[in-house]
């Protein structure tokens, strides 16, 4: 506990955490570039980051972008925003909320890109709702990328991948879908970056396949 305490005082501390009872907190949604980043680059947002490693990894191989990773847990978010203070990147924030209120947090058409990166799987039916890529969920990415901003997704779980896939049928309206069941053996290799997530590591070493997509959604 008094780790975490530390931890998140720490968050308090910090320019590159944004947090209910910060100043800025009230005013981030459509307001990223202008009042966190101070340029006009492409914001991409991972949701669900934990401890952020594919937000700091990302922002080490596109310094000409700006990344966001988004997750509740502040004691994971300090890991992330450790690495990013250490290695002086300037392109990294983390924003601690509930996933639910993405919307009070970014405008309509503010990102360029969002990930999806190994969440929870949700398995009974009861949680649907819960699932970062249920129809709900999707519908809030779908309201703050731009037209023709990409939305990709990394899980081990095929049951989640497959029920994902299934939205598409008749649920949500999308385009250009690609994927893979198997990452690592298929032509998206080169969209992996280099980058794992601790989960990744995790299940990739005890033998599972990582699933991977990444589609636009239909947008007037």
């Amino acid at each position: 506990m008094r780790k975490k305490l530390e931890r998140f005082s720490d968050n308090a501390e910090r320019r590159n955490v944004i947090e209910k009872g910060k100043p800025v907190f009230e005013v981030i949604k459509g307001n990223w570039k202008k009042e966190l980043f101070g340029n006009d680059n492409d914001l991409v947002v991972e949701f669900g980051c934990g401890r952020g490693e594919y937000t700091v990894g990302l922002a080490e191989k596109f310094p000409d972008k700006n990344f966001i990773g988004v997750d509740i847990k502040g004691a994971r978010i300090w890991v992330g925003s450790t690495y990013a203070i250490n290695n002086q990147l300037d392109n990294v924030a983390f924003l601690r909320v509930n996933i639910v209120q993405l919307e009070d947090y970014f405008a309509k058409d503010e990102v360029s890109e969002v990930w999806v990166t190994f969440p929870d799987p949700r398995p009974k039916d009861r949680d649907e709702k819960r699932r970062l890529t249920s129809p709900r969920y999707l519908e809030m990415y779908k309201g703050i990328l731009k037209k023709d901003g990409w939305l990709k997704f990394k899980t081990d779980n095929t049951p989640l991948f497959d029920y994902t896939l299934s939205l598409f049928e008749d649920q949500v309206k999308i385009k250009n879908l690609q994927y893979t069941y198997d990452l690592y053996n298929s032509e998206f290799m080169d969209e992996h970056y280099g980058v794992k997530t601790k989960y990744e590591k995790l299940f990739h070493d005890q033998g599972e396949s990582i699933k991977y997509m990444k589609f636009q959604f239909e947008k007037s």
